[in-house]
């Protein structure tokens, strides 16, 4: 694979990594006390920066040291991910339901970045392995994971741009509507918790 092939190709896949179910979901349960677009971007690009930043740095350690992350490792990874996808669902589910006032915009930007971080840990020892396997060079691989990573943020932001609107019109609308919609995205954050985890022990089970 020649090196601009391979940065095309981390770009793109980042594209695509960022609509992954469980990304979408967490995006949707952070999405229930930010409303409009711009705040949503913003909300999406701190969610993808924290994604970003543990996946590029466990992901450089295996491409440029050659450090190889054990499996309970990873295992582990995908089981913190899924009691945050539940934890998370729940907390939305017994919290006060209104709209977060303008002084606790830090405390939501902080918990954005800090899901990211976790939401980094599950996946990215595989994807830098498949890297360095299939990229000659260490240095397009660390490009190709950069790249990846790149993709990954601009494509959350685009989507949660989109997300945005008719969460916003239902979050706006009050009501039962409101009520509705943050029961539906923290439920869905739980459910997906559940089989994330379920992934990972049955994964564990069958080695």
């Amino acid at each position: 694979m020649t090196g601009v092939s391979a940065l095309l190709l981390g770009l793109g896949l980042g594209l695509r990594h960022a609509a992954d179910a469980d990304h979408l979901v967490v995006v949707a349960t952070l999405l229930q006390r930010e409303r409009g677009p711009r705040r949503a971007a913003l909300i999406a690009a701190l969610w993808g920066l924290g994604h970003s930043a543990t996946f590029l740095g466990v992901g450089l350690l295996v491409v440029l040291l050659g450090l190889r992350i054990p499996a309970p490792f990873e295992r582990a990874a995908e089981l913190l991910v899924a009691f945050m996808l539940i934890g998370l669902g729940a907390w939305h589910l017994v919290r006060p339901q209104r709209r977060a006032p303008a002084s606790g915009h830090g405390a939501a930007h902080a918990r954005s970045i800090a899901v990211g971080l976790v939401h980094g840990l599950a996946g990215s020892a595989g994807i830098a392995l498949l890297a360095t396997t299939t990229i000659p060079s260490r240095l397009w691989a660390a490009a190709y994971l950069a790249l990846f990573g790149l993709g990954t943020v601009t494509g959350m932001i685009a989507l949660t741009v989109i997300l945005s609107w008719p969460i916003g019109w239902t979050l706006a609308r009050g009501g039962a509507a409101r009520r509705f919609s943050v029961v539906a995205a923290a439920l869905l954050g739980i459910a997906t918790g559940v089989v994330v985890g379920a992934d990972a022990l049955l994964g564990a089970g069958a080695q």
